[in-house]
C-alpha cells in the first residue's frame, strides 16, 4: 500500500478516536491535517505554511462571505418576533384540524428558515413559540417536541440553508445553483412531514385531541395581511429573487436580505437599538465559529487529497461497474451510521471531499447530491445518540429527551421517503437550477 494512502488511514482513524474522546471537530480537523501533512511533506515547516495558508484561503475566499450577511438578516429576524407573528397567524389557519398546530409548525419553520438558514435558531424560536400552545390544546408531548425537532431541520435545505452554502464552499460548486436547489427539496420534505403528522393523528388519535374552534374567513385574511407572512415572503422575493434572476450575487443577496428585514421592522415598529446590537453580536459569534470549522475542514480535505484516497475511491466504483442507486445506498448507510456519532457540519466537512468524487463518478449532480446529503444528515439531527435537533427542543422545552426522541421517530420515515423520491426523481434538486441557471 502506498504510503500517502497508508498516513491517510492511520489519521483518518485518529480524528475518528479523537471525537469519541470528546474533542471538538474544529480542533481534531486541524491536528489530523497537520500533523499528516508533516508525515507527508516531510518538514514542519511545509506543514505549517500548508496551514497558513488553508486558513488565509478560507477567511479570504469570495464564498466565504455569502453566510455572514445570510446570518445577519435572519438574527434579525429572530428578535424582530416575527417567528411568533407567523406562527400565531398559521394557528389561525389551521389550529381548527386536528393536529392543526403540528402541521403549521412545519411550514413556519419552513419559512423563518428561508430568513434564517439556521436549524439551531428555528428549533429554539418554535420550541418557545410552538410548544407552550401545543401544550395548551392538550397535545402530546410526543408529536409537540417530535415534530419542532424535524420541522427545525427544513432550515437546512431552505434556502438561505448554511449547509448547503458549507457545501458549495467546500465542494466549490454553485452557491446559487445549491440553494435553488434546496427550494422543491425541502418544500417536498414539508409535505411529507405535514402527512406523518396527519397519519399519526389517525392511528392515534390522544396525541391531538383538542382543536380550536374554526376561524372565520374573515379573521383568517386578516391574520394572512397582518401575521408576518407578507414580509417574510417580500424578503424572500427581494434577496432570493434578485439573486436567481441575476441581478445580484448570492453575497449582495443576503445584504439585500437583510436591508428588506431592517425596513420591515422599522415599518412595523419592531426595530431597537440593543436588538440589533443583538443581532450583531450573535451574527459574529455564529459567523466565527463557521469560519473556524470551514478553515479546519479546508485543511483537512486538503490532506486528504494529498493521499489521493479521493480519486482511490472515484476510480473503484467506476472499476466495479455499480448500478448509480446502489452507489448511492452505500453511501446513504454510511451517513446513516456516522449520523449517529457526527454532527451534521462535521459530518458534511469531512466527508464531501472523500465522498463527492465518488458520486461524480457514478453520473450523480454535485448539486443534486448536496441537497440529497442534506436530507440525509438531517435525519442524523433526530436520532441518537448525536441528534441535535433533540437535544436544542428538549434543553428549550424541559421535556425528557428520550420523550423528544420518541416523538421524532415517526418523522424518520419521512426522511427516508424523501431520499427514496430524490434517488428514484433527482430532478426534485436539479429542476429549478437547470431552469434558471
Amino acid at each position: 500500500m502506498p504510503l500517502a494512502v497508508t498516513v491517510g488511514l492511520i489519521t483518518l482513524g485518529a480524528f475518528f478516536v479523537l471525537l469519541f474522546l470528546g474533542v471538538p471537530v474544529t480542533l481534531s480537523m486541524f491536528c489530523c491535517g497537520v500533523v499528516g501533512s508533516m508525515f507527508l511533506l516531510r518538514t514542519p515547516t511545509a506543514a505549517i505554511y500548508f496551514l497558513s495558508d488553508s486558513v488565509f484561503g478560507t477567511f479570504t475566499g469570495y464564498l466565504s462571505s455569502v453566510a455572514p450577511m445570510f446570518i445577519l438578516m435572519g438574527e434579525l429576524a429572530t428578535e424582530s418576533k416575527i417567528g411568533t407573528d407567523l406562527f400565531e397567524c398559521f394557528q389561525k389557519l389551521t389550529g381548527h384540524r386536528r393536529g392543526g398546530l403540528a402541521s403549521a409548525c412545519q411550514v413556519v419553520c419552513a419559512l423563518f428558515g428561508a430568513i434564517c438558514g439556521s436549524t439551531a435558531a428555528t428549533g429554539a424560536m418554535m420550541s418557545r413559540i410552538a410548544y407552550p400552545q401545543m401544550k395548551r390544546y392538550n397535545y402530546s408531548d410526543e408529536l409537540s417536541t417530535g415534530s419542532i425537532a424535524s420541522g427545525c431541520c427544513l432550515a437546512a435545505l431552505i434556502p438561505p440553508s448554511m449547509m448547503l452554502i458549507t457545501y458549495g464552499i467546500v465542494a466549490e460548486e454553485s452557491v446559487g445553483r445549491l440553494l435553488m436547489g434546496g427550494v422543491i427539496t425541502g418544500v417536498v420534505l414539508m409535505i411529507l412531514f405535514i402527512i406523518t403528522i396527519k397519519i399519526w393523528c389517525v392511528v392515534s388519535p390522544g396525541v391531538a385531541p383538542q382543536a380550536e374552534e374554526k376561524i372565520p374567513a374573515k379573521e383568517k385574511l386578516k391574520a394572512i395581511s397582518k401575521g408576518g407572512f407578507i414580509e417574510i415572503v417580500l424578503v424572500f422575493a427581494l434577496a432570493f429573487g434578485g439573486m436567481f434572476a441575476g441581478w445580484f450575487t448570492p453575497t449582495e443577496a443576503g445584504a439585500v436580505g437583510f436591508f428588506g428585514m431592517l425596513v420591515i421592522s422599522l415599518v412595523f415598529k419592531r426595530f431597537s437599538f440593543p436588538a440589533l446590537r443583538r443581532a450583531l453580536k450573535n451574527t459574529m459569534i455564529m459567523s466565527g465559529m463557521i469560519y473556524c470549522i470551514l478553515a479546519a475542514a479546508n485543511t483537512f480535505s486538503r490532506f486528504f487529497t494529498l493521499t489521493r484516497i479521493p480519486i482511490m475511491l472515484g476510480s473503484m466504483v467506476t472499476s466495479l461497474n455499480l448500478s448509480p442507486l446502489l452507489v448511492i445506498m452505500l453511501l446513504t448507510i454510511i451517513y446513516l451510521i456516522l449520523g449517529c456519532f457526527v454532527d451534521g457540519i462535521g459530518l458534511m466537512l469531512l466527508t464531501t471531499p472523500v465522498f463527492l468524487p465518488v458520486v461524480r463518478a457514478a453520473g450523480f449532480d454535485a448539486v443534486w447530491f448536496g441537497c440529497y446529503m442534506t436530507v440525509i444528515i438531517g435525519l442524523g439531527g433526530v436520532t441518537p445518540p448525536v441528534g441535535m435537533s433533540c437535544y436544542l427542543v428538549s434543553g428549550t422545552t424541559k421535556v425528557k429527551l428520550q420523550t423528544v426522541f420518541k416523538g421524532s421517530i415517526p418523522f424518520v420515515a419521512a426522511y427516508v421517503a424523501c431520499a427514496i423520491i430524490m434517488a428514484l426523481i433527482p430532478g426534485i434538486a436539479t429542476w429549478l437550477p437547470n431552469l434558471v441557471m
